[in-house]
């Protein structure tokens, strides 16, 4: 039995296809990685004897000292019923077309057993998280696989892991995907706030920042966002608001238990929802209200953004929100934003609706996703948010502080995260925004459930393309568990090691200079790399990565060797 089993660990850059050959997945025989680091690797499993039927694997056994900063996991295929919108794409994707794709992560079944269908490849997620806890030195991980009745399946080779001894640093770099109370809400069938619902909601921050997220959209409003105009979401605004013969009053408590939440997984920044509607600052978001004792929505898609009603409202909240924010200690780590992707043809109301109340917002950071760069010359948004695909003229211009983003848009060239992309190419993310130093990555979409212009809520597993609305990968990170915990995604895990890849290269940097990392970068690629223009393949990321290691290892030695 033990012959038609064949096994090797991987690189979780490897994305497996069941039907892809096992003899063309190169085999990975070491690592390394920072003590603070997490790294992640797969175990290819093939079973080569359709005569037996499915194999279930009964127990996966881990040996090595590091077997305690090993996390397990199942790698399913998930369906992709659009890849990338017909005729977008370019030839860096896995495929195309329709199909089974490898993204969804899993927990062992019964603890520690695997399914392993005949003729099909099949990958076990390892993550490898030394927590500081492991001193630098070399360790081997060993797996062992035994079926039902205990007969050992394998019992093969162990993967060589280092433990560099140094650490992470902090980064300064700051990190957002869209987070989305009201997906959670409806999911889950929990009412908004609910005891239950701050739960669930928990769960996700914390599934967030171990993702490597740091800053957290806030809903003081329910979201202006995908939503079609004079269409709603449900209700989900975090500030109590109430009008009582023409004078409004705020509360903030569960704003406060929001801001305490945060703290509590050490989220950095808190990022403000918009004050004003997406595709160009028109409107007003939903606002609701008790009104003389009366619930009831008081602003909307009918309301005027520079209308004299809601000017007047802003400039009654917007200083008692920043008062209670500045008590708090956390007015420096807000961000706040005007309007989603603004474009030049929105520059009159876009001008008039920040008009109202920009005096008040001196002294805070005000970003928004913004790639016209006629816009942006403008001056009407002072720290512009680019997508990737749209960097080139604001970098030119020497642009500072620079963020950038992607979505369903950027399907040629450019970085992106879309599951039938290869991983390399969502990876790379981290290294070019390290060479043209950008300092923020936003993207729209960590828990987006619903279809376009959540019209509809949709099930995740049957349909992670929002109904058509966008490729797959792009709408949301992680799946909803059934027990309100979330599930990963290889495209979150990857993305976040992107973020560790900056981190190391910029301790390398701090050892060297900043300019020296960038050429060893360039001399690894063999030309000056942009975004458009970067190596396709997985062994440079790796390769890229060991050559860093070796030389913060190497320096951080002879550092202490001076000592």
């Amino acid at each position: 039995m033990r012959s038609t089993l064949k096994t090797k660990f991987i690189s979780s850059l490897e994305k497996c296809l069941i039907n892809d050959g096992f003899d063309g997945k190169k085999e990975l025989k070491r690592i390394s990685l920072l003590k603070n680091e997490h790294a992640s690797v797969q175990f290819l499993v093939f079973d080569g004897d359709s005569s037996v039927g499915t194999r279930t694997i009964s127990k996966i056994k881990l040996s090595g000292e590091l077997k305690g900063a090993v996390k397990v996991r199942n790698v399913e295929q998930v369906y992709v019923p659009m890849a990338v919108q017909n005729g977008c794409g370019d030839d860096n994707y896995i495929s195309t077309k329709p199909g089974l794709f490898p993204d969804l992560l899993t927990p062992l079944r019964y603890g520690d057993s695997a399914i392993i269908p005949p003729m099909q490849l099949r990958c076990l997620w390892i993550d490898i998280e030394p927590d500081g806890k492991y001193k630098g030195g070399n360790y081997s991980l060993k797996i062992e696989l035994y079926s039902e009745n205990g007969e050992e399946l394998y019992g093969g080779s162990a993967l060589e892991v280092e433990i560099i001894d140094a650490d992470l640093p902090e980064t300064e770099r700051l990190y957002t995907q869209w987070f989305y109370v009201d997906c959670l809400s409806d999911y889950y069938n929990v009412p908004v706030w609910s005891d239950r619902h701050w739960e669930i909601i928990e769960n996700y921050i914390e599934a967030a920042a171990a993702g490597g997220i740091n800053m957290i959209f806030t809903p003081v409003f329910t979201v202006p966002l995908d939503t079609k105009p004079g269409g709603e979401r449900p209700t989900a605004q975090l500030v109590d608001i109430k009008l009582t013969n023409g004078k409004y009053s705020f509360g903030f408590s569960r704003l406060d238990r929001w801001i305490d939440m945060l703290l509590r997984h050490n989220i950095k920044k808190i990022e403000i929802s918009h004050l004003f509607t997406q595709w160009g600052a028109a409107h007003a978001p939903k606002i609701v209200a008790t009104v003389d004792g009366e619930e009831k929505k008081i602003f909307g898609w009918e309301t005027d953004s520079s209308g004299e009603e809601y000017v007047n409202f802003l400039r009654c909240f917007l200083p008692e929100l920043l008062s209670y924010l500045d008590k708090k200690g956390v007015k420096d780590r807000c961000v706040f934003h005007i309007s989603d992707e603004p474009h030049i043809s929105h520059l009159e109301t876009y001008m008039k609706a920040k008009a109202g109340i920009e005096d008040l917002l001196k002294g805070v950071t005000v970003i928004d996703a913004l790639s016209d760069f006629d816009f942006y010359k403008t001056g009407a948004v002072a720290v512009p948010v680019p997508a990737n695909d749209k960097l080139e003229p604001f970098i030119e211009a020497g642009v500072k502080p620079l963020w950038t983003y992607y979505c369903c848009v950027q399907t040629k060239e450019v970085p992106n995260r879309f599951v039938a992309m290869p991983s390399a190419r969502n990876r790379i993310s981290g290294v070019l925004e390290y060479i043209y130093d950008i300092k923020g990555f936003l993207h729209w979409g960590f828990n987006f459930y619903y279809n376009r212009f959540s019209d509809a809520l949709l099930n995740p597993y049957a349909d992670c393309c929002g109904d058509y609305f966008v490729p797959a990968g792009d709408a949301f990170s992680v799946y909803p568990k059934a027990d309100g915990t979330a599930l990963d995604t290889v495209h979150f895990l990857v993305f976040k090691h992107s973020r560790e890849d900056i981190r190391a290269l910029e301790l390398l940097g701090s050892l060297t200079s900043k300019e020296y990392v960038k050429r060893l970068i360039s001399e690894s690629a063999g030309y000056e790399m942009t975004f458009k223009k970067y190596p396709k393949d997985q062994d440079y990321i790796l390769t890229l990565r060991e050559r860093v290691n070796g030389e913060i290892k190497e320096r951080i030695k002879k550092q202490r060797d001076k000592q």
